[in-house]
């Protein structure tokens, strides 16, 4: 973010969270978080204090310090909340009485749906945010999370910006009546929306693909973090090959700078380079955004669903944990843009559920119709969220800061 020139009007300030090296050990991680508020609240205040403009305080999620930073110098502040607006309300719920309920996910809890206040879906299991599941290895993130809650039930007006658009989720926007969220997004790259930055064929990949056919390609992509497994690749190489489309596979290089090993190599790489593309990272939205895309295999990260719908490519999803369990939920069922694998009882997407749902995706066959059309439906919807001057979301981000300008959000 530093080495390139910001946008006007934009600055950065960096501190150190006392780990230089970017790497918190496992056994420093609440040591890790302390540190980072500590010394990031340290910075804030100093910033702010050398800044004479002096408004509002927008900060992330689990960065719940800096509403201390902002009553401490009397200003207003407002979580961004970087999931959907429906992930924030089952957070809600689970720490205020239904924890219970929502977190029980033992092997011999009654296989039920969950309702929950004011959203208008059941819920499974497998549709929730897996860091609140009793199963969960990231307990961790539990305080943290109920930190961040509270920090808002401080506030005078607890108000939350959310990177949704208020056509895309109207009843879970509404469903905290002590919270209010405010639907901002899309927040997706210039590129994604046809602005200057549209791809200009400079990489391999979208000279590859300027030379595919409207409509045929299959991209395949698991996000900056998700690691599968070799069993999971194997399954999902054979069933792309099955497919007989071309398709762009984004296979990350191992980040120690380690060359593959022989036997974590795919058995059946040849043949994947003769009729598709590997590449160990893309610009996502330039891909999306391109005519030749017929279909995208995602981890459905909330970046990943939004940039999908604001392109209108239908997903096969393929969630792994965090939010995207309830983002595989809202894509197959409320939005109707793609279908979810199920995994096996060891967590595996078997070829023969990769290959269906594909099949179904891609195909000409009713259902891949309807996809289609709602894709497309949805690519409408999010465009016009995303209008620069008198878009859903532009009027209210503006409300928002007018709100400020004229002092009406209280501190407390």
């Amino acid at each position: 973010m530093i080495k390139s020139p910001p946008p006007n009007g934009l600055s950065f300030a960096t501190f150190s969270n006392g780990y230089n090296d970017g790497v918190v050990p496992v056994e420093d991680r609440d040591k890790g978080w302390d540190q980072l508020k500590r010394n990031g609240s340290k910075a804030l205040v100093d910033l702010i204090v050398s800044t004479a403009n002096k408004q509002c305080i927008v900060y992330t999620m689990l960065q719940h310090w800096a509403t201390d930073v902002a009553r401490e110098l009397h200003l207003p502040s407002a979580l961004l909340w970087i999931q959907p607006a429906m992930v924030l309300d089952i957070c809600y719920c689970y720490y205020n009485g239904f924890a219970d309920v929502i977190g029980n996910d033992d092997d011999d809890w009654p296989s039920c749906s969950i309702q929950l206040p004011g959203l208008p879906l059941l819920l499974a299991t497998r549709d929730l945010p897996s860091f609140l599941l009793a199963s969960n290895p990231y307990a961790f993130v539990h305080p943290i999370f109920q930190a961040q809650l509270e920090a808002l039930e401080k506030e005078s007006i607890p108000r939350v910006l959310v990177n949704t658009f208020d056509a895309l989720e109207p009843e879970a926007l509404k469903a905290l009546e002590k919270l209010n969220l405010v639907a901002i997004g899309p927040l997706v790259p210039n590129a994604i929306l046809g602005g200057r930055d549209s791809c200009n064929g400079s990489n391999d990949y979208i000279e590859w693909l300027n030379s595919k056919s409207e409509s045929s390609v299959i991209y395949v992509s698991f996000g900056s973090l998700l690691v599968l497994n070799k069993q999971q690749m194997e399954e999902i190489a054979r069933r792309l090959l099955d497919c007989g489309r071309p398709f762009l596979w984004v296979i990350r290089a191992k980040e120690s700078g380690e060359e593959e090993k022989e036997e974590e190599k795919l058995s059946c790489r040849e043949e994947l380079e003769q009729m598709g593309m590997i590449v160990p990272w893309c610009s996502q939205v330039e891909v999306l955004s391109h005519p030749s895309l017929r279909c995208f295999v995602t981890h459905c990260g909330w970046n990943s669903t939004l940039e999908s719908l604001v392109s209108g490519v239908p997903m096969v999803a393929f969630p792994h944990r965090l939010d995207q369990g309830t983002n595989a939920k809202l894509i197959e069922d409320v939005w109707k843009t793609g279908v979810r694998v199920m995994e096996n009882k060891d967590g595996i997407v078997e070829g023969d559920e990769i290959r269906r749902h594909l099949e179904l995706v891609v195909g000409d066959g009713e259902r891949g119709e309807a996809i289609r059309r709602n894709a497309k439906k949805w690519k409408e919807l999010a465009l016009e969220a995303a209008n620069e001057v008198g878009s859903s979301s532009y009027n209210n981000l503006k409300a928002f800061v007018d709100e400020i300008g004229e002092g009406n959000i209280g501190v407390k």
